[in-house]
């Protein structure tokens, strides 16, 4: 190739270099607003968890030595129900030096619900000192509206903040942060829930997060199995340590009624469910002839009462060829007799395919999973080590190839 052709070749790759190199210093500051477009935290941040019996027995010492600061502590669930090892866990994070924090899992479907359930807060946290705000943890949202899951979120803050005289946080996924919770309830702090990120996503309806869960699968000595991570930032604190306003007895418990629009697919067993209620109760409350019969757009009155069991609900199981009551009972961790006396079987040795089946359901061990992009159902299963037909079952899904993001979900 002649020497001019080569120069004329060198000159034309020159410039295609310098022209893409000022490309990309022009693309920095497109770079740079992406990251400040994170959703930031309130301030400096420090290391923390959060608890509860699912983690067993704790050794805080040694999660004080593995650089944790501070923990949040599962004390109660719904109207009745005290976390098992919430006395225990309390006193020995204090005895470690950790910062303290109680958090409460809201499963109210009325506002009378939510004001009785933050009543049942701050009597189990008496005579307790602390060093966090009092958390509401609001996940078990299905069936419910918008309107009326906003409605029962600000109820419970309220008046956990009035009763108890302690500041108060939100605790919610990114999701519901985004897509559900909305005006006053985005005035307190957000504690966010969102994994697999390097900062929480600046679509919430915040404009900062005072605590970030940044993975449930954390491993920490001291603890066996996983655990929640969390970065905690000063906004997390109380204005000062203690204890919460000394209260008074329980209130009185109502019964009021919520309003439901029966969708395609409902079944009445499965709407009682959802409002911790009985079959029997909506039966009775809309003189319905037949329970087996409810029709897409019918609309039903659910009498909830503002003290409803948790502890004594059930799922519906399809007997499959092959099933024995022992491994159906090994399977939702109960025992044949229990399966036995709760539907009325004489011979234990003696179930059929096709038989439905109640089985007791020990709310305590159950959590919530909100699916993400991507998930199925038998991923679900395995990292929570149960199965894809368990899910089902106690999630009432028909079409386990069918799950959506967004979608909450109750797991073992």
């Amino acid at each position: 190739m002649p020497y001019a052709s080569k120069k004329g070749v060198f000159y034309a790759m020159l410039k295609k270099f310098i022209t893409v190199f000022f490309c990309f210093l022009l693309l920095l500051p497109c770079c740079s607003l992406v990251s400040v477009a994170a959703l930031p935290p309130s301030s400096d941040t420090h290391e923390g968890i959060d608890v509860s019996m699912y983690q067993g027995d704790i050794d805080f010492e040694q999660v004080a030595d593995s650089g944790i600061e501070g923990v949040y502590i599962r004390s109660s669930l719904g109207s009745s129900y005290i976390d098992p090892y919430f006395e225990q866990n309390y006193s020995n994070a204090k005895a470690a030096g950790l910062s303290v924090g109680f958090y409460h899992y809201v499963t109210a479907r009325t506002v009378s619900q939510a004001a009785y359930q933050a009543h049942f807060f701050v009597n189990t946290i008496q005579g307790k000192d602390f060093d966090y705000r009092l958390a509401m943890d609001f996940e078990d949202l299905q069936g419910l509206s918008v309107s009326e899951i906003n409605d029962i979120a600000l109820t419970f803050i309220q008046t956990l903040e009035e009763i108890g005289g302690r500041e108060a946080v939100v605790y919610s996924n990114a999701y519901d942060a985004t897509d559900i919770f909305q005006g006053e309830i985005t005035s307190y702090p957000l504690w966010v829930a969102e994994y697999g990120v390097s900062t929480p996503r600046d679509s919430v309806n915040w404009d900062s997060w005072a605590g970030w869960q940044y993975t449930s699968r954390g491993q920490i000595s001291g603890i066996q199995g996983y655990v929640d991570r969390d970065l905690y930032t000063e906004e997390m604190y109380l204005s000062s340590s203690g204890q919460v306003t000394p209260h008074p007895a329980m209130p009185p418990s109502r019964t009021t009624n919520a309003i439901y629009t029966v969708k395609p697919g409902n079944t009445l067993w499965g709407i009682a469910r959802l409002y911790h209620t009985t079959i029997s109760s909506i039966v009775e409350e809309n003189q319905i002839s037949n329970p087996n019969l409810i029709f897409p757009g019918e609309v039903l009155r659910i009498p909830v009462e503002d003290r409803s069991s948790t502890e004594s609900a059930s799922i519906r199981y399809t007997v499959r060829r092959g099933d024995t009551l022992w491994g159906i009972a090994q399977r939702y961790r109960t025992t044949v007799s229990q399966i036995a006396a709760l539907n009325h079987i004489a011979n234990p040795n003696l179930i059929y395919p096709g038989q439905q089946l109640e089985i007791p359901e020990r709310n305590y061990s159950a959590a919530v999973y909100t699916v993400q992009r991507g998930d199925t159902l038998w991923g679900i299963a395995q990292r929570y080590g149960t199965t894809v037909s368990y899910l089902a079952d106690l999630n009432g899904i028909s079409n386990p190839n069918l799950i959506y993001p967004g979608q909450v979900l109750r797991v073992p």
